[in-house]
């Protein structure tokens, strides 16, 4: 059996299914995708930037739980209802993340849990900023 930790925190908003909010498995933080959702679990109605502030805000609460920050990220999978978008998330990130950057792939979806805008999954290290 895989050896699996369970992360959660009250910080972020809860699972809206049958999933974790992390799993740190082999010395990686593997986090659910992450919509923007308030504490409360209610849909920001934003911009995209916005959003993705909050998704950021939210993977940050998840990734604080083990002493890690957004530099410990490694790869990031960006679900965008609107391509059209990509140029705004693109600038929010570069105001969010500091280089080195992480490895990222970004995709358009035709649909996204609870018709939001963006969807965010994270990839981390537990290395300090991801080294070694």
């Amino acid at each position: 059996m895989c050896d699996k930790k369970i992360i959660s925190t009250h910080r972020a908003p809860k699972a809206i299914g049958p999933y974790s909010q992390g799993v740190i498995s082999n010395g990686h933080i593997f986090l659910s995708g992450q919509i923007p959702l308030n504490s409360n679990g209610e849909l920001l109605d934003g911009n995209i930037q916005e959003q993705v502030a909050l998704v950021f805000q939210n993977i940050r609460h998840l990734l604080e739980t083990e002493n890690c920050t957004l530099q410990n990220i490694v790869k990031l999978t960006v679900f965008l209802k609107d391509i059209q978008d990509f140029d705004a998330v693109n600038d929010k990130m570069i105001e969010l993340l500091e280089e080195p950057y992480p490895a990222r792939s970004l995709v358009q979806a035709a649909a996204l849990p609870k018709n939001a805008d963006v969807e965010i999954e994270v990839i981390a290290s537990l290395d300090k900023h991801g080294e070694r």
